[in-house]
């Protein structure tokens, strides 16, 4: 009975030691769940630090680096309008060690509300058309919050990343133009690798639908989800809004897509010939990959007067002509430039029409526009609009409908067509 005894007594402490020991074991594993949590939030925050601190950085030392061209002041009169005596005295700052990083970027409180302020310093204001109020009135905002982002759309492993070029279609849309998005997916604008292989990569860029139309959210968000190319901010989809798009692209670009090779800036309703645009980049010379600027080049452009014009800029807001600039409709870029682009749209103020701006950012960078035959931002001769074998070495045509685009995509693609 007493070696039971002693039995009964051993088992008892071996229960409650094992007890005691589970017990340890299960706050060991809430320690360690929760030093996991902290660890991941704070690597999280670190990242979001480390992300953010090298690119303001190189942002700044691309500003003091790059000091605006000669040609641009010389082509850029000094002048009462509104838009030259703004840029003046960004210039003015800017030669003075000036930092308009330093600027205050806040989303929620950019815009210039008081009108009096407008209406002492633009004579004529009250007879500019409404939307030129508006675009007045948001010439601070740089800064857009993103709606729906695509972050990961440039991932690549790094060796692919290193040995690839990669060329990014950065599309202008508006929420409402599903037609057109779905065309160009189906045709030109398909992701695929070329035989060379240039990764192809695409974006539409969209702002949101104004306060009187239809809400497109949940089907955006679906669209978004289904394709993974979809890219919208928080500010309003108009034409004079392009020169803030065009800035949310670089901002997205340098962030998430930091090793592009070339992006072509086009509109939805373009054609693109996308092998000839292909042969056309494997064509170019080393001096060329890293500065180049083409498409269709306007040389002697200057602003519309007309107020029934969308085009439209008063003599009180710009005076003076257009630098030399490839047409809106789609022209190239190369992915080197982006960063200094960047910085100049941040010392130039924005201007109403966004092809003719990156113009005059391209200009003030000392870069000229590369004219190209193959970019026909104004359309081809009416007679040859119909024959396939006009299409077949153009790079670009604009505008075509979403059944225009498919059917020239499969015409100038099949091994039928002998030209």
């Amino acid at each position: 009975m007493a070696q039971v005894a002693a039995l009964l007594t051993y088992l008892k402490s071996i229960t409650r030691i094992q007890t005691f020991s589970v017990m340890v074991l299960f706050f060991s594993l809430i320690l360690i769940v929760f030093y996991m949590t902290v660890q991941v939030e704070t690597t999280h925050s670190l990242r979001s630090v480390r992300t953010q601190f090298p690119q303001q950085k190189g942002i700044t030392r691309h500003v003091h680096l790059h000091n605006v061209s000669a040609g641009f002041r010389q082509t850029i009169p000094k002048s009462r309008a509104y838009w030259n005596r703004l840029l003046y005295s960004a210039l003015m700052n800017l030669d003075k060690g000036g930092n308009p990083f330093n600027q205050n970027s806040n989303w929620s409180n950019c815009r210039l509300t008081n009108q009096e302020f407008l209406q002492i310093n633009v004579h004529d204001f009250s007879s500019y058309p409404v939307q030129f109020w508006d675009f007045l009135e948001g010439m601070n905002c740089r800064t857009a919050p993103i709606l729906i982002d695509q972050p990961n759309k440039c991932a690549f492993s790094k060796r692919k990343t290193e040995s690839h070029t990669l060329l990014l279609f950065a599309i202008k849309s508006s929420p409402r133009n599903f037609e057109r998005r779905q065309a160009v997916r189906e045709t030109w604008g398909r992701e695929m690798t070329y035989p060379n292989g240039l990764e192809v990569r695409m974006v539409f860029l969209l702002g949101s639908s104004p306060p009187q139309d239809p809400d497109l959210t949940p089907l955006l968000s679906f669209e978004a989800k289904l394709y993974g190319d979809i890219l919208q901010w928080d500010f309003h989809e108009t034409f004079l809004n392009l020169t803030l798009k065009m800035n949310m692209l670089l901002d997205w670009t340098l962030k998430s897509c930091p090793h592009v090779s070339f992006v072509f800036s086009g509109d939805d309703d373009v054609f693109v010939n996308t092998p000839a645009l292909v042969r056309y980049i494997e064509s170019l010379e080393a001096s060329k990959v890293s500065s180049l600027y083409a498409g269709h080049v306007i040389s002697a452009g200057s602003p519309l007067r007309d107020s029934n014009s969308k085009y439209y800029i008063p003599m009180s807001f710009y005076d003076g002509p257009y630098p030399p600039y490839a047409g809106g409709g789609g022209y190239l870029i190369s992915g080197a430039l982006l960063e200094s682009l960047y910085s100049l749209l941040h010392i130039i103020p924005f201007f109403p029409i966004d092809d003719a701006y990156v113009g005059m950012c391209f200009m003030a960078l000392g870069i000229s526009p590369e004219a190209h035959s193959g970019f026909q931002t104004f359309d081809i001769r009416a007679e040859d609009r119909e024959d396939l074998c006009a299409y077949k070495n153009l790079i670009l045509v604009h505008q075509r409908s979403p059944q225009e685009l498919k059917k020239l995509w499969k015409g100038i693609n099949s091994s039928l067509l002998a030209c």
